[in-house]
């Protein structure tokens, strides 16, 4: 056994130093922006929805239209105020993804506090999840539901007691179909060539506008449940009163 000289520092340890451990924070502040956000962006999704509505009436009117007819500078007026509305929803969808994640990150490091071993991968893809094709169309739903059920008080007893998980489901399969008929509309959109296209086109953006603002109104319902369960599981500990 090597002996250590007196006033020398001992050798590092064999083993790495143990993980910090998680502490409880409040998500409530966080998740009083991302409900405002996703407020918000529900209403641009009904305004987005709407300037696409117009288009299409605007477009049938144009195939109505004698030939000749010109309508040119109303069409114009309506691609500016539709340009306009797209540019601020997804200045808004931005902030409301940023702000959201943030908020997904922190209840999914408190229920590791409620329920240690009740996750499959690290909180790290709380995040991360979201941006790996692929696997963003269920990273972020496994992670939801795991910090969902480490997130509900037990029975009285001490034994598991059921909570339903229909936000998270409902929330994450409007979330998935608002993506993919929000890409489908843009790209639908950019290929659009003449009256006829386009107003096929706008009436599709007009049912994908309505999906992220569905999804939008169940995102609110998820975040204020889950920041609720959290809040009770806090203050009043891991199992539910009798």
């Amino acid at each position: 056994m090597s002996s250590i000289a007196p006033g020398q520092p001992p050798s590092p340890l064999p083993y790495p130093p143990s993980q910090p451990v998680r502490v409880l924070r409040s998500p409530q502040g966080i998740a009083n922006a991302a409900i405002v956000l996703l407020s918000v962006a529900g209403v641009f999704a009904l305004l987005s929805a709407w300037g696409k509505f117009s288009k299409r009436q605007n477009m049938n009117e144009v195939l109505a239209a004698p030939p000749g007819t010109d309508p040119g500078s109303a069409l114009a007026a309506g691609d500016i105020i539709n340009n306009l509305i797209g540019l601020a929803q997804s200045l808004i969808l931005l902030a409301t993804a940023v702000v959201f994640i943030v908020w997904f990150h922190r209840v999914r490091c408190n229920a590791e506090v409620f329920r240690p071993d009740g996750f499959s991968q690290s909180a790290g893809w709380a995040i991360g999840g979201w941006f790996v094709p692929i696997a963003n169309l269920f990273f972020p739903y496994r992670t939801a539901r795991e910090t969902w059920d480490a997130s509900t008080q037990s029975a009285p007893d001490g034994s598991f007691r059921s909570v339903s998980g229909a936000p998270v489901v409902t929330w994450w399969l409007a979330c998935v179909a608002a993506w993919f008929l929000d890409g489908l509309a843009t790209y639908k959109d950019g290929k659009a060539i003449g009256a006829a296209a386009i107003r096929d086109a706008s009436s599709f953006g007009v049912i994908a506008d309505l999906v992220i603002l569905v999804a939008a109104v169940l995102a609110v319902l998820f975040v204020r449940k889950l920041t609720a369960l959290q809040g009770i599981k806090a203050a009043q500990g891991p199992n539910a009163a009798a």
